[in-house]
């Protein structure tokens, strides 16, 4: 993670605490800022920040978080902008900077995403209510029911078939929710066909609900190549929201497993 400034920014520091317009490409940063108490300090969202629905209703957009309005950001005239590495592109961020500072998280881990969510907070000026999430979603985690390394994959896109594997976050939940990822050799989304998974003999295969929108009608596709193994589909938001919404993660997790 990292806040980059472009020159008429240098040495201002200091004064970040005190923004007063924010700019978020980053769907579960806008709702921590939310949660953070933001409502008037946010002034631009993306088409994909879909939570809380008001700001979604209300919020002006800048498109979505690849196809980002360049123009239409600095006529807001923010004093920040939350981006993340891999939702959002490297041209784009270079363009903001000429802008305003633009902090840049790169989630991989829940502690990553716990020091996201406390270096957002001090940016805004929100340092107090940013701890007091932090220190419940960890104290939550902490209380999570595991799974007893069930082996799992999961699956994130079709046609191509997409899967999660190491050096992301949804890996790094699994994990800590007691799976066995059957891709966590496989750097970042390995892209394996439904034969191909075969070999791996997974006792769950995981449909999410985002990016690619799965729903029950998906199930039989899978399930004809995999009559052992149990299809469940499952709320990507809850698994990859790396803000606030960690606030509802452990319980989800928690009745999920239950369900197995």
């Amino acid at each position: 993670m990292y806040l980059t400034l472009p020159p008429c920014f240098e040495n201002k520091l200091t004064c970040l605490p005190e923004m007063q317009r924010i700019v978020s490409l980053v769907p579960s940063q806008t709702e921590l800022l939310a949660d953070l108490g933001l409502e008037d300090e946010v002034v631009g969202i993306t088409k994909f920040c879909i939570h809380p629905k008001e700001w979604f209703r209300n919020k002006t957009r800048i498109g979505g978080t690849k196809t980002i309005d360049i123009e239409k950001i600095k006529s807001l005239k923010p004093d920040l902008i939350l981006a993340n590495k891999e939702e959002n592109v490297k041209e784009q961020i270079l363009a903001l900077e000429q802008i305003a500072p633009v902090y840049v998280s790169d989630i991989q881990t829940l502690g990553e995403a716990l020091d996201m969510i406390a270096t957002i907070g001090t940016l805004c000026g929100k340092s107090a209510r940013a701890k007091e999430i932090v220190v419940e979603i960890q104290n939550q985690f902490q209380n999570l029911h595991q799974a007893a390394q069930r082996s799992v994959a999961y699956c994130i896109w079709r046609e191509p078939w997409m899967w999660v594997g190491k050096d992301t976050f949804i890996h790094d939940v699994l994990i800590r929710a007691g799976f066995k990822n059957v891709f966590a050799e496989v750097p970042r989304y390995p892209v394996v066909g439904l034969d191909a998974l075969r070999a791996k003999s997974p006792e769950y295969i995981f449909l999410s609900s985002e990016p690619y929108p799965f729903k029950e009608k998906h199930k039989p596709e899978v399930q004809k190549i995999f009559p052992e193994s149990k299809i469940i589909l499952v709320d990507g938001e809850l698994f990859s929201w790396y803000g606030s919404r960690l606030l509802q993660t452990p319980e989800y997790l928690t009745t999920l497993i239950k369900t197995l």
